[in-house]
């Protein structure tokens, strides 16, 4: 990357600055993700939910000195550039839309509805052997990751391909002038983001922005509003290369072979080596697209063999031998490096972290100081072993210091010669091309083919919603009990913590020690603790709700036997209406005597629980309840010289009730994407998406019988699908017979027949259906949600039930 100088950048930011000299090679949106901190401008950005300028001090800290802020610190580093602008998001984009004029080399832009990260990667893959090229690191398609990402480019580039997302009307003009494509590619028009748009015109419109000024575009002509709209004058200059039809510019034609698909294209068949319809889309596209830029057609073959369905998460998996392993075989450059080695830092479950690591691609031959750099980023990371796969770690093997250092020519040699691993966190980071998702599945403890996703960053959206709710000052405890409603635990609580979560809440104590033995350190409240088991408690550093006398004195009896410690946390359960557990009123006088005679107790916080603040029938009791509360924690409160937390709201009091957040909320069924109250379920992101595949598809006559006691009988000719998951993987027996349904290629089929303990069985006449078809048991489109209505349940059940035997696997976009 050329540097620039501050004093370039302020020529194109509206700012003024004494010194200038400084230089920039880095431009970050993020604090937890610095790489080379004296070259680094950060942008502090303001939204709804974060502020990044009071990251500002843990920054300089980091060792950067240069920063583009809205207002200026309180307290001003001599030593530090400030830059400052009314908005740093402009100031960004600016910058980024001066570097891309900069060159004037191809660039390929590509937006669509779905489809835009695969076909990039896939260009890229099969271009990077003609080309030097520059591209969008991961899904870089946003208001910011589009400038991000356009500031990569350099004069070591000849070609460029960039990705656009949007998701609102008027957002596509910022990306236009910032990637300024020459050649543009629109993979489709679907339904996402529908809901904020007035029709599928105006998404199109808004979307065929991105190419008013490219020379070309290329687009599958099977939409025929899109055909009209691009009829229009603003499109009369831009060459428009379609596809598909027998009237397109590049007339195609399919043919399933195998495994394989054979699309004929000017007399030429390609070999693509799928046969799914998305895969077989996004492929075309990018066989035209090299068709454009004058590849052969034999290249183009040779090449397509090299593409493979791609992952576009890293994904945390469970492996052989008390492993976690980090699937991170998307992509490999030095910045998605730098990401997924601060997301390695944040998984403490075990003490040793290894890297498995590919030579990298599209960054030219690297030197031995860029592999000295390498070792010292490992370092810093605490990585106590590295594989290094390739000829490039082979030749430079003596730049390396690590504890434990191996390497290998290829994939098969590692593959061949793979040590042993056990107890250790596994980073598997690779370039396309070493193929290493072979070396997941080695590693991988694979029991089923019944899986449940765990999306981490829909968690942090979730959690961000709820925060953007609360006064900055307002802290949250995340509701992780029942191992996070089912979805798992220390992996998602990692999230969490990252997400800086101010307290985790368990039901017992075995929870909090299981999270305690895989070091996490946040403080944990248990809020069904048991009296036989508050030793246990003392001796992981665990915070027990006490809801009456007995449990109180039952810990005084324990804390007794440790003398050493002069403070002891612990949480004060009212009674407001629930009628459950908790004090009531009349407690109160003995109750403050008794921990004011004992110098161990220390009340962290004193909370209650509503009974129904989604129920806005209710509102009348639930307010009662808050001036209860209010009134009895006065008195507790006030009886005492610190601060004692209070808190009641639960997740829909945190929207129905903000007012009374008090100094903490506690965040539960709405963390995982669930809520009751429909405003806030359409602003939630779906956490877990439970799926599975097909086995066997059948066709039986009318009027035979499915499953057990016969119970449903078909009344047409049927194609029947057997999918492996039953009653024993927690799918709800409620929904036989047609309550239920699942998602196969987007189309909702009804569950026919009687759930068994490990199968059940599907409708999916008129559907082309195969063995291996993905199945979406629960997920966007079939939420929990739905069919815990269809069953007559509730989601918290449907989530808790999900048994052991689905192997949980975490995702992070």
């Amino acid at each position: 990357m050329d540097f620039n100088t501050i004093t370039k950048i302020l020529e194109h930011t509206d700012c003024h600055i004494a010194d200038g000299s400084r230089r920039i090679s880095r431009l970050c949106i993020d604090s937890r993700k610095v790489d080379r901190p004296s070259e680094t401008l950060f942008f502090a950005l303001k939204t709804a939910r974060n502020d990044g300028h009071r990251y500002i001090p843990d920054l300089i800290e980091a060792g950067v000195r240069n920063f583009v802020v809205s207002t200026l610190p309180a307290a001003l580093d001599q030593n530090c550039n400030f830059l400052v602008v009314p908005s740093p998001l402009a100031a960004l984009q600016a910058l980024a839309r001066h570097h891309r004029a900069q060159f004037h080399y191809p660039v390929i832009g590509i937006t669509g509805s779905n489809g835009k990260t695969i076909v990039k990667e896939w260009l890229a893959t099969m271009l990077q052997d003609s080309f030097h090229l520059v591209k969008s690191p991961d899904s870089y398609n946003s208001q910011l990751g589009v400038p991000l990402s356009v500031w990569r480019m350099s004069e070591d580039h000849d070609l460029a391909i960039f990705e656009a997302g949007i998701s609102r009307p008027d957002e596509m003009q910022h990306l236009a002038e910032i990637i300024r494509p020459t050649i543009g590619i629109l993979t489709n028009i679907g339904m996402a983001h529908a809901q904020f748009f007035m029709n599928q015109n105006q998404k199109a419109l808004e979307k065929l922005k991105l190419f008013q000024h490219a020379d070309k575009l290329i687009y599958h002509d099977d939409n025929i509003e899109l055909n009209t709209l691009l009829t229009l004058p603003e499109y009369d200059s831009l060459e428009k290369i379609s596809w598909g039809s027998p009237n397109a510019v590049y007339p195609v034609l399919y043919q399933v072979v195998g495994n394989k698909t054979l699309a004929t294209i000017q007399g030429h068949g390609y070999p693509i080596p799928f046969i799914d319809a998305a895969s077989i889309e996004n492929a075309t596209h990018a066989i035209i697209t090299m068709l454009v830029l004058g590849i052969p057609p034999e290249v183009i073959d040779q090449r397509l063999v090299h593409l493979t369905h791609i992952n576009m998460r890293l994904e945390i998996l469970q492996g052989r031998n008390h492993t976690v392993i980090i699937n991170d075989t998307y992509s490999l450059d030095r910045n998605a490096l730098n990401a997924a080695l601060d997301f390695l830092d944040t998984q403490r479950q075990l003490p040793k972290k290894t890297v498995i690591l590919s030579d990298f691609e599209q960054v030219g031959t690297l030197s031995d100081a860029d592999y000295d750099d390498l070792n010292r980023q490992l370092k810093r990371h605490d990585v106590q072993r590295l594989l290094g796969v390739g000829e490039g770690f082979v030749a430079h093997r003596e730049r390396f210091d690590l504890p434990e250092c191996l390497f290998y020519a290829d994939t098969d040699n590692l593959l061949e010669l793979l040590p042993d691993f056990a107890y250790e966190t596994i980073l598997v980071k690779g370039a396309r091309s070493f193929h290493f998702e072979r070396v997941v599945a080695k590693l991988q403890h694979k029991t089923h083919l019944t899986i449940l996703n765990v999306s981490l960053p829909a968690l942090a959206h979730n959690l961000a919603i709820h925060r953007a709710l609360l006064k900055p000052q307002t802290k949250m405890v995340a509701m992780v009990k029942a191992q996070s409603y089912g979805l798992g635990d220390v992996e998602l609580v990692n999230e969490l913590i990252h997400q800086h979560i101010d307290y985790l809440a368990v039901a017992y104590t075995d929870e909090g020690v299981r999270l305690r033995k895989r070091h996490i350190q946040t403080p944990i409240i248990v809020l069904g603790a048991e009296a036989h088991s508050f030793d246990v408690m003392v001796q992981h550093n665990l915070e027990p709700e006490i809801f009456n006398f007995y449990y109180l004195q039952e810990l005084e009896k324990v804390l007794r036997r440790h003398p050493n410690i002069q403070q002891f946390n612990i949480h004060i359960k009212l009674d407001t209406g629930m009628h459950r557990l908790g004090f009531d009123e009349q407690d109160l006088p003995k109750l403050i005597a008794m921990v004011k005679a004992n110098p161990q107790l220390h009340i962290a916080s004193v909370f209650s629980h509503l009974a129904a603040a989604e129920d806005p029938h209710e509102d009348e009791y639930t307010r009662k309840q808050i001036a209860l509360f209010t009134r009895m924690t006065d008195q507790l409160c006030g009886a005492f010289d610190h601060k004692i937390l209070r808190h009641i709201l639960n997740s829909a009091g945190i929207y129905r009730f903000t007012e009374s957040q008090f100094d903490m909320v506690r965040l539960g069924i709405s963390l995982y994407g669930c809520s009751e109250i429909p405003e806030v379920a359409a602003k939630l992101h779906n956490v877990a998406t439970l799926k599975t595949v097909v086995t066997q598809v059948k066709y039986i006559a009318a009027g035979e019988t499915i499953g057990y006691n016969r119970s449903y009988r078909l009344k047409r000719d049927s194609q029947v699908a057997i999918i492996p998951i039953g009653y024993a993987d927690g799918y709800p027996r409620e929904l036989a017979n047609g309550k239920g349904a699942v998602l196969i290629q987007g189309q909702k089929v009804p569950i026919i027949g009687k759930i068994c303990m490990d199968m059940c069985m599907l409708d999916v006449t008129g559907l082309s259906v195969h063995e291996g078809d993905e199945v979406t048991v629960y997920g966007e489109g079939n939420t929990v949600a739905d069919m815990a209505e269809a069953a007559g349940l509730i989601s918290y059940e449907l989530l808790t039930r999900i048994s052991k035997r689905v192997p949980r696997v975490y995702v992070k976009e």
